[in-house]
């Protein structure tokens, strides 16, 4: 058992913390819901900060690489002990090693593999945790497995093209910043007093070229110190339940990049849900899992939402038909796969669907940012060369 220091608001609105004992963080959250606090934050007392660290973290592929390799050893009919004992031993991540260890020594004491994968939850989600139970209570951990593998493989997947869709401008962005900022601190002193020396009046493009070197070489770490405060104060407060929201609403109200978002929010949505229902898992309990695993605060609002007007007696395309982020289409296919109780594969064909979009939403955005940095590259660069160019052609007029 572990102290969570926790912060959350009430049903009214007001703001709570506090100190509870759990099991895990997964327990204390539950805790909290149980007693109708919306959760903020929920940390281990004594680890609120933490240095981060490199290289020691288990990736998401590792997990994916170990539960393709587990639902084989299962479904070849290797015992449990055994299958995490082998997998344990072989695993090139040392903390994943260790952590697998750990769940097979609570499941050699007596501990079911869900319970005992519980207490990991920073490896093993709620997802997972509850569709492995879900495998345990029908005898089918072979198939369920499978199906874990499957779904944390197209997220991958799909991560990965989220990934390589930033990559490239993030790096010309960067690069850009350097040579501009380069240019400005070294190039541009030396020109300043050539021209100073010469003693002529100079052109408005050259003064304010000259004006941002100076200020740059005179406040540079002053800019970079309020760079990173930035950064540091949006993340912190992204951290927070209400600029989680207000952030991750405005990203999916950005042109093109919130398309993007919204398909990959919804390919999510889908896919998990998809998952967990066709394990067995009750929907409710599917859609709470799958509003928590969402990565966006908008849709995991909208989904608890849903989740209150099932509960309610609805079904779950009339409460999510209200949800502006799920379009007509994708409401009314879930719809079609509820009435003919097959909502598990219309789910998953709709997942499908979305993966294809992001490919082509992620090429639209591709082809729209290149000529953008190109051009915006270009004229900053060319505003510097010609600012310095015209004096020197003043003076060869004058000469």
């Amino acid at each position: 058992m572990a102290k969570f220091v926790w912060k959350g608001k009430t049903k009214a609105g007001e703001n709570q913390r506090g100190v509870l004992v759990a099991r895990s963080q997964e327990e204390a959250e539950t805790m909290l819901r149980q007693r109708q606090i919306n959760v903020a934050s929920v940390k281990e007392q004594g680890r609120e900060f933490k240095l981060p660290t490199i290289g020691g973290g288990v990736k998401v592929k590792h997990v994916a690489i170990f539960t393709r390799q587990f639902s084989v050893m299962i479904d070849a009919g290797l015992p449990l002990i055994q299958c995490l004992e082998i997998l344990g031993s072989q695993q090139e991540n040392p903390k994943f090693g260790a952590i697998i260890s750990q769940v097979r020594g609570d499941v050699e004491s007596g501990s079911t593999l869900s319970d005992a994968m519980r207490k990991h939850s920073k490896v093993f989600d709620s997802l997972y945790v509850n569709m492995i139970a879900a495998g345990e209570a029908g005898g089918i951990l072979d198939q369920i497995l499978e199906r874990l593998s499957e779904y944390i493989e197209k997220a991958v997947k799909l991560k990965a093209q989220v990934k390589s869709a930033l990559m490239y401008p993030m790096i010309v962005i960067m690069v850009a910043i350097g040579v501009v900022l380069l240019i400005m601190y070294k190039v541009i002193p030396t020109f300043a007093a050539m021209f100073a020396s010469a003693g002529n009046q100079l052109p408005l493009m050259t003064r304010i070229t000259m004006g941002a070197s100076k200020f740059i070489e005179n406040y540079m770490i002053f800019l970079i110190g309020i760079f990173i405060l930035t950064i540091w104060a949006i993340k912190k407060w992204h951290d927070t339940y209400h600029g989680r929201r207000v952030l991750d609403k405005i990203l999916l109200k950005i042109p093109v990049f919130g398309d993007l978002m919204q398909k990959i929010a919804i390919s999510r949505f889908c896919r998990t849900l998809s998952t967990l229902i066709s394990a067995g898992v009750p929907l409710l309990d599917g859609i709470e899992i799958t509003a928590k695993t969402s990565g966006n605060a908008v849709v995991e609002d909208s989904l608890m939402m849903v989740k209150k007007e099932i509960e309610e007696g609805k079904t779950i395309a009339e409460p999510l038909s209200k949800a502006p982020v799920f379009p007509s289409m994708v409401v009314s296919m879930i719809n079609v796969g509820e009435s003919t109780g097959a909502l598990d594969n219309m789910l998953a064909k709709i997942a499908d669907f979305y993966e294809d979009e992001v490919d082509v939403a992620v090429a639209t955005l591709m082809s729209m940012l290149e000529p953008i940095l190109i051009v915006g590259l270009g004229v900053v660069i060319g505003f510097i060369v010609i600012s310095l160019y015209l004096p020197i052609f003043m003076m060869a007029q004058n000469a």
